[in-house]
């Protein structure tokens, strides 16, 4: 492992930790798409190979996997604070929940329809709001984003190709934060659009070079990933307050623990699974 590099971010200090997770012996991984952390501080990776969900205790020990046979190509992961497990399936044009076991506890979208402005046409990633709904962006196919009541009821979508405010090209990523503001990763127009609950324009933050995926800490600072070896920390306003070069390539996904570790997922090298240990 990597551990001889020190990173720091808005005057907190992280050691690179690269690789990071130990498999069982003759077990490799596959192109990790995304990862993200339970309550209990487990690692949930999503990986393009069988299984295609693999489970890691914080000291990065394998501790369970599943998924197998359930996924066309691993995407997008987010776990809500009941610990349930959103996995998006992108080319399947579909969203799986389950439980921590690996059980589907329902499903959004018709596995292998896709659908033209309606959900879904290889979507990408997926967040809940404080207020229980989900928030998809979607993704390749479309330019929007689809709201979801908690139980999975479809309420409303925003978007459509361009540059302009509410238009994207390839909503990458989304998450919602604590002042409840649902922020996606507009990859292609190189910048993070920010929109209240109900889909209406805040404000866009620049500066991005195609921004892969977005991660808020408690603290609301915001950590967005670039398709270049790059991670920036911006303040809650959207303030840069810093940058780093902590992965080989270009982090495709990023999450945080309890403990203000940080994970950075590379779909590429099959090894490449980084934690920035906070110092």
């Amino acid at each position: 492992m990597r551990d001889d590099i020190v990173v720091t971010l808005g005057g907190q200090t992280y050691a690179v930790e690269c690789p990071w997770g130990t498999l069982p012996d003759g077990q490799t991984f596959g192109p990790v798409s995304q990862l993200a952390v339970d309550s209990r501080d487990r690692v949930y990776v999503f990986q393009r190979s069988n299984p295609p969900v693999l489970v890691f205790d914080p000291d990065g020990t394998l501790v369970d996997s599943w998924g197998e046979g359930e996924f066309s190509d691993a995407h997008g992961i987010f776990i809500n604070r009941d610990d349930l497990v959103l996995l998006v399936d992108r080319d399947a044009h579909q969203i799986l929940a389950c439980e921590t076991s690996g059980a589907v506890r329902f499903r959004l979208g018709q596995r292998h329809r896709p659908q033209f402005n309606d959900p879904f046409n290889h979507p990408t990633d997926i967040a809940q709001a404080p207020n229980g709904d989900y928030y998809v962006s979607d993704g390749y196919g479309n330019s929007r984003v689809h709201c979801f009541a908690a139980d999975g009821t479809f309420r409303f979508s925003w978007g459509r190709p361009g540059g302009g405010p509410g238009e994207f090209t390839t909503p990458h990523a989304v998450w919602v934060d604590s002042a409840e503001r649902v922020l996606v990763a507009d990859r292609e127009n190189n910048r993070v659009q920010l929109f209240d609950l109900e889909g209406r324009f805040i404000e866009a933050w620049t500066d991005f070079f195609h921004p892969m995926d977005i991660y808020a800490d408690p603290a609301g600072n915001v950590f967005v990933t670039d398709q270049i070896p790059r991670l920036s920390m911006l303040s809650p306003d959207g303030t840069l307050i810093g940058r780093c070069r902590p992965v080989r390539f270009g982090a495709h996904g990023v999450g945080g623990d309890n403990a203000g570790n940080l994970y950075l997922a590379e779909t590429a090298p099959l090894d490449c699974i980084t934690r920035l240990r906070l110092l």
